[in-house]
């Protein structure tokens, strides 16, 4: 484009035209040819990977400097530090050279002149190629995943700034010999530690980090940073393992993963998930260490080390392997944890000291079968843009002979409520969970909100689930499903919920369509069912919702609308306090602005729990819409929360009227099957 702007003769013009243009079709070519997926339709496919690209519906949690944060809220200086940290010295040196030369050869010399200089041109487009993509994904909040690997094309652009950069050193150390040779030499000496670097860490070597990065102290980079998400570590621990046993079966619980690339008589001795023996090792990866397993200074068994920071780990499940630190360790967790009250008791106590869960059997009986333990926790409001399914936090028992133990360390970021559950240790048995139960970080739990609730509201209907709108005390929503008499059939039956927001581009962007978010989802993977009763938490989105219908398909269903704010309850009751009602019933009704309020001094919930009939007759019927012309009145039924609700003991909705001429209002409260509670007329007139 730039030489077809400063070409200056018609020949000189049609050869740029014809190379640009057999370029444009060669380039779109290959592409179509390599991407299968487009061949059916190419624009839709562009359009589709420009949009995911710059907004993906899936979130998931990342490790950056020390804090989980949603793909989605990462900090603007996200690729900045990775980039700095992962790039090898020399070439981050010298590509910071280069781009300084670009950009000061950009603001000194005119612009026609720069464009004009092939090689100048070229290296400016390079800070553009290098630049743009990074600031656009930090403008569009794009999703990323796993260290900085979705910008990892931007090596190419910055390798050649780089040459540029080491191009220019040397051209300006031209009558210097000795100190261009130093520049070519130490550029070489960098590469060549580069090399022997990723040749120890080999076949891990994608998991590099240069000095900016902490490496001494222990742990650090582990704690701070995403490792080994590839998972290409376990082979070299099934190498140790086997090692460390000459000659012994060793059964491993968990994946086995990189297992197949092992000789055949190698894995021939490992047994993975063998339902048949007792496992003696457990298979723990580097991303798994900081979701709920025991901290690494309580095992020394096998240690799998990069830059002092451990990759992997296989666990000992019996006393018999272990080191001596590790049951001495261990049995000081224990003793920390019964210093305290458990917050639950079950076949396990469960202890609580911060955000660590220890669960203890005292007297474990070595025929108790080996059982595994799960805290599922929801992030805390408005930590992901979508609403986030429980994270789970897992771990097996450790055996220390009669004394049975297991340890959870949850992350710092979890405050609020807590499924946790015992369940057999081998996952292929469908007994489901032995026991499971709902426990809270900050009372009170949903156990306590619901039994609260269920005293202040009417009871559900037979054979419908009580549902309650719960405000969370670190801001947003969440629904609590309650039943009492519950069957196995009825938790298991999946729930619907249809979300109309305030605003629909608070959607994802293929919803904005429809205009409303479904959703179904099982209880069980939000709730407990424990002695006949079911409850789940399910977490609302943190954007501004209209209203919600819920149920169980064919079963029941309920409508659901966020409370009014009482500040703008109490300004309206204000406003009213020196103003007669048009008409007194079980609420004072009033005509304001075009609007019916409705208000009661004393306001309970059993009070506004009927629903509310509203029957407008206008004075000219064909102000009405056809099918509702021989009725003779519009019906705008309503429930009282989807325009009021209470506060300071009162409750007060105010409902919108036509904007028609109204000749009479007929409203009251009734309830489906039994007829009208209360009624009252209005005659508005004019």
């Amino acid at each position: 484009g730039l030489d077809l702007f400063y070409a200056k003769t018609g020949p000189e013009r049609k050869g740029i035209l014809r190379t640009g243009g057999l370029f444009l079709l060669a380039a779109g070519l290959a592409w179509y040819a390599v991407t299968p997926y487009a061949w059916t339709n190419p624009g839709d496919y562009l359009t589709t990977s420009l949009e995911l690209t710059a907004n993906h519906p899936v979130v998931l949690n990342q490790l950056f400097q020390g804090e989980w944060i949603p793909s989605d809220q990462l900090p603007p200086h996200y690729n900045t530090v990775w980039l700095g940290i992962t790039m090898p010295p020399p070439l981050l040196l010298l590509g910071v050279i280069g781009a300084a030369v670009a950009a000061v050869a950009g603001l000194r010399r005119p612009r026609g002149g720069l464009f004009r200089n092939s090689r100048r041109r070229f290296l400016l487009l390079l800070l553009a190629c290098f630049l743009l993509p990074p600031l656009a994904a930090m403008l569009l909040g794009s999703n990323q995943y796993q260290d900085w690997r979705h910008l990892y094309f931007l090596y190419t652009p910055f390798g050649l700034l780089a040459a540029g950069g080491l191009g220019g050193l040397a051209a300006a150390l031209a009558r210097r010999r000795l100190w261009r040779v130093g520049v070519y030499g130490l550029t070489g000496l960098g590469l060549g530690l580069v090399l022997l670097q990723m040749t120890q860490l080999h076949p891990l070597q994608y998991i590099y980090f240069n000095f900016l990065a902490d490496r001494t102290a222990p742990e650090y980079l582990r704690a701070q940073y995403g490792l080994d998400y590839g998972h290409f570590a376990p082979r070299a621990a099934w190498q140790f393992l086997l090692a460390r046993h000459p000659g012994e079966i060793v059964a491993v619980r968990g994946a086995a993963l990189q297992a197949e690339t092992l000789p055949a008589a190698a894995r021939q001795r490992l047994r993975f998930n063998d339902a048949r023996r007792k496992a003696d090792y457990e298979l723990l990866l580097s991303h798994q260490l900081d979701s709920g397993q025991p901290d690494l200074a309580f095992n020394a068994a096998y240690r799998r080390r990069i830059y002092n920071n451990t990759l992997i780990v296989l666990r000992p499940l019996d006393s018999a392997r272990m080191t001596p630190a590790a049951v001495a360790a261990y049995r000081e967790l224990y003793r920390q944890a019964v210093a305290g009250e458990p917050i639950l008791r079950a076949d396990y106590d469960v202890y609580r000291n911060g955000n660590r869960l220890t669960f203890v059997r005292e007297n474990c009986p070595p025929e108790s079968p080996e059982v595994s333990f799960t805290a599922k926790a929801h992030p805390p409001p408005g930590y992901s843009r979508e609403t986030a399914p429980p994270q789970s936090f897992r771990n097996h028992r450790v055996r220390l002979g009669e004394l049975c133990l297991a340890v959870l360390q949850l992350p710092d970021y979890i405050r609020g409520d807590l499924i946790i559950a015992q369940s057999p240790a081998d996952d292929s048995q469908p007994a489901g969970p032995v026991w499971a139960a709902f426990a809270s970080l900050a009372p009170p739990g949903p156990r306590e909100k619901i039994a609260q609730r269920r005293q202040e509201s009417p009871p559900p209907p037979p054979n419908a689930f009580a549902v309650f709108l719960d405000q969370q005390a670190g801001g947003g929503y969440r629904l609590l499903y309650a039943k009492g008499d519950c069957a196995q059939a009825e938790y298991e039956t999946r729930v619907f919920l249809h979300i109309h927001p305030e605003n629909r581009a608070d959607l994802p962007f293929y919803l904005w369509e429809s205009g409303v978010d479904n959703r179904e989802f099982p209880l069980p993977r939000y709730g407990v069912r424990s002695g006949g009763e079911c409850m789940a938490v399910y977490p609302l989105p943190n954007y501004p919702i209209a209203s919600m219908l819920t149920g169980q398909t064919g079963v029941w269903e309920v409508n659901l609308y966020p409370p009014a704010d009482p500040n703008t309850l109490r300004a309206v009751d204000a406003a009213l306090s020196n103003r007669q009602p048009a008409a007194r019933a079980n609420f004072d009704l009033y005509l304001r602005d075009n609007q019916l309020i409705y208000r009661r001094e004393s306001c309970a919930a059993t009070d506004t729990a009927a629903g509310f009939f509203l029957h407008i007759t206008p004075q000219d019927i064909a102000d009405l819409p056809a099918e509702r012309q021989s009725a003779g009145f519009s019906n705008q039924d309503f429930a009282f929360n989807r325009y009021g609700g209470p506060f300071d003991g009162k409750c007060l909705a105010t409902v919108p009227l036509p904007d028609y001429p109204v000749a009479a209002i007929r409203t009251g409260q009734y309830v489906a099957g039994q007829g009208e509670v209360w009624a009252v007329d209005l005659a508005v007139g004019q």
